[in-house]
């Protein structure tokens, strides 16, 4: 990324998932990429997860759900970031969810998916990607 503003994104655990070995995995292996990471812990609401991500002036959001609440989850998020009007934001899941509700999540707005099978280069990749791709947006705007 050519850009010299590290990638700021929001790691959230959104319900009542107790669960959070592979989000502090998933938030280590994005910082050891160069990405400065805001993790909010367990249990916490979409609310919480956007009023963190406006207050931290995240670049990305990433959700870590296991609970099978995905859609529900997606849903609230991606209603609260246009109502908070930070739907520029790349939004991206991961966790425990079937392939055949991928496509469902991100014609909710989602824009990457990733479950247990996906590796952490992936992940990086598609975040920087998806980073890259915004701020050349807001910078031609």
């Amino acid at each position: 990324m050519n850009d010299a503003r590290k990638i700021r994104i929001l790691v959230a655990k959104v319900g009542l998932d107790g669960h959070d070995k592979g989000a502090n995995l998933v938030a280590l292996a994005l910082r050891d990429a160069g990405m400065e990471v805001v993790y909010t812990g367990l249990r916490r609401t979409a609310q919480h997860a956007i009023s963190a991500a406006i207050q931290e002036d995240v670049d990305a959001i990433g959700i870590s759900i296991l609970s099978g609440a995905h859609m529900k989850v997606a849903e609230k998020v991606v209603a609260l970031m246009k109502k908070e009007k930070i739907d520029d934001k790349l939004l991206v899941m991961g966790g425990v969810i079937p392939e055949e509700d991928i496509p469902k999540l991100k014609d909710a707005g989602v824009a990457g998916v990733f479950t247990q099978a996906s590796t952490y280069e992936e992940m990086i990749e598609f975040i920087r990607e998806g980073v890259r791709q915004r701020r050349e947006r807001e910078t031609r705007a």
